[in-house]
């Protein structure tokens, strides 16, 4: 069908003879903050226990604006006859967000969960060098992650969940058979201990009662 000449024009002056009529809705920012969804990418955020400093992100970082340092520590060996191990400890973690492309490369390659969107985003400095925040001023902003969104009804537990859930009722069940242990314990009376053999009351052998040997009559004497 061949359109008809000036349709398009006829469209477009109707968008805006609609849009003209339409109530226009400011934002009253700041004093009204506006609601961002979930997956905002506002700031990056640490937790530092689930850091491994396996410097995978600083690797893999296109601008370089991650920064981290770490030292080796000896762990003495958990059982004995053991091995002793050495581990890396973090000393410090800073990105520069002066010079970060909010791309989330850091986020997604980090194999242990320790680096977080938050949908924070008002951190301006005057000063271009309050942009580098350390690993304390990360950790702050794990504060202001928002929570993960819910699984769907058929998915599958996620192996992190499942293997704490299953610690946690080990150690449950182990606490619980120390307490039952504790007080069938205290519950089952002392029995006293039973007197052993004490010695012998009845008359021992006593020294001879016989007559002995008369010296005026010779018996017994040498010969």
């Amino acid at each position: 069908m061949t359109p008809i000449p000036g349709s398009g024009l006829a469209k477009g002056l109707a968008v805006t003879l609609r849009t003209m009529t339409r109530k226009s809705v400011t934002a009253q920012y700041p004093d009204v903050l506006p609601e961002l969804p979930p997956r905002s990418r506002g700031v990056i955020g640490l937790f530092e226990e689930n850091c491994t400093v396996c410097m995978l992100c600083a690797r893999e970082c296109p601008d370089w604006c991650i920064y981290i340092d770490s030292h080796k520590e000896t762990v003495p060996a958990a059982a004995p006859g053991g091995r002793e191990r050495s581990r890396n400890v973090l000393d410090r973690f800073a990105i520069d967000f002066s010079l970060c492309m909010y791309c989330g490369i850091c986020i997604e390659v980090c194999p242990f969960d320790a680096l977080f969107w938050s949908p924070e985003f008002e951190y301006a400095e005057t000063d271009i060098h309050e942009l580098t925040h350390e690993r304390d001023k990360l950790r702050e902003w794990m504060w202001t992650v928002p929570a993960p969104p819910p699984l769907d009804p058929g998915a599958e537990e996620p192996k992190e969940i499942a293997a704490a859930r299953k610690a946690a009722e080990k150690l449950a069940a182990a606490e619980a058979a120390e307490a039952a242990e504790a007080a069938a314990a205290a519950e089952t009376p002392a029995t006293p201990d039973q007197p052993g053999p004490g010695p012998a009351t009845g008359p021992g052998p006593g020294p001879a009662s016989g007559p002995g040997p008369d010296p005026a009559s010779g018996e017994g004497g040498p010969a």
